[in-house]
């Protein structure tokens, strides 16, 4: 029962943060969310660096479930590249939400050491899944050329995605990965 108040907290946690930023997150608020006391948020999490960081490692583990589920299915790179961007755009179109690393990540002077290691954690493991299906359509491609043009595809996307949720347009993240198709920068 207690684990199941800890991912209510979780998840209401994640919603405020994909809708607000981290930094309007209160213990309060999100207490009053969920229908405890502050002091039970706290019994969970005793800080928020703490909670902050259990929600990036948390989202780093689902996305990264889901990624590597695909590959597992033996789905090809290409199609495994544009399912990797639908999930920013389906974030949008849920409240003109962000990815919560993202959110994470533009706050980053204000994080705590703990969640800046998780943003840091994801970046890297999502980059090189990246490079790792990147590199199943160039194969001849050198192995540090996969991994620029992997980073390449992970700032654009979030990128792009913030400057739709900007815009309140998903028309705009679209229309910015079309463009980044015909240039190249995606398959």
């Amino acid at each position: 029962m207690a684990s199941d108040k800890k991912q209510e907290v979780m998840m209401a946690a994640r919603l405020m943060v994909q809708a607000n930023g981290y930094n309007a997150l209160s213990f309060r608020d999100l207490a009053e969310a969920v229908g405890v006391k502050s002091s039970s948020i706290h019994y969970y999490f005793p800080t928020k660096g703490d909670l902050g960081a259990a929600l990036a490692r948390q989202y780093t583990e689902e996305f990264l479930g889901y990624l590597d589920g695909l590959l597992a299915q033996g789905v090809d790179w290409k199609t495994c590249v544009a399912k990797y961007a639908d999930v920013f755009r389906d974030t949008l179109l849920r409240e003109n939400r962000m990815c919560m690393v993202g959110v994470l990540a533009a706050e980053r002077p204000l994080l705590a050491p703990e969640v800046q290691a998780e943003v840091e954690r994801f970046t890297a493991l999502i980059v090189g899944w990246l490079a790792r299906v990147l590199a199943l359509g160039k194969p001849k491609m050198e192995a540090a050329a996969v991994k620029g043009w992997a980073f390449a595809v992970f700032s654009a996307i979030e990128g792009a995605q913030l400057v739709a949720r900007g815009c309140n347009d998903v028309q705009v993240f679209d229309s910015t990965l079309a463009a980044y198709r015909t240039a190249g920068l995606l398959p």
